[in-house]
């Protein structure tokens, strides 16, 4: 029972990501690490009084569970120019062409969430907003601010297998 239940919270684990304050706090960076896998940066990008544009999706789309925004293709292994430490893949630049339209749809939805929250309009995100704005506005400079993309397990559907469906295996030439 111990050994499934680790299982299942090892393929529950999702990607780690800090966020900390540079430049006396005008700008915010990132890096995130997947679980057996090198960790990697993203860009720096302003800070200002609000927050930092990468954390605001990060909520977002957390908070709304979209999985083929940036944060949800990069927890499953899609590789991003702009994220440095992280070679550029064959499969992870598929995935991001597969998932195109979708991650810009994703990206109209966040900035729609974002503007309507930043002009205290009623959206669904406000609150995980809010409360994401005060840790950051806590956060002292030097300090880091952690938080878990969970890729939760995906369920593979099984088949019988008979042995009349198993592929047979060529036999061994005699000699």
């Amino acid at each position: 029972m111990i050994e499934l239940a680790h299982a299942l919270y090892t393929r529950a684990m999702g990607m780690q990501v800090v966020f900390y304050k540079v430049d006396e706090g005008r700008l915010c960076a990132w890096r995130a690490q997947i679980p057996k896998r090198r960790p990697f940066e993203g860009t720096t990008m302003a800070s200002g009084r609000s927050l930092p544009h990468d954390l605001a999706q990060f909520v977002v789309e957390s908070t709304l569970r979209l999985p083929h925004g940036f944060w949800g293709l990069l927890a499953a292994g899609a590789t991003f120019e702009s994220v440095r430490g992280r070679r550029r893949t064959r499969p992870g630049r598929q995935m991001i062409r597969t998932h195109h339209a979708a991650l810009v749809t994703t990206e109209h939805l966040v900035n729609g969430h974002v503007a309507a929250w930043r002009a205290q309009s009623p959206t669904p995100v406000g609150p995980a907003l809010d409360a994401m704005l005060a840790r950051w506005q806590a956060l002292p400079v030097g300090a880091e601010m952690r938080v878990e993309w969970r890729v939760l397990p995906t369920r593979t559907p099984r088949t019988p297998t008979s042995h009349a469906s198993r592929p047979s295996t060529p036999s061994s030439p005699s000699k």
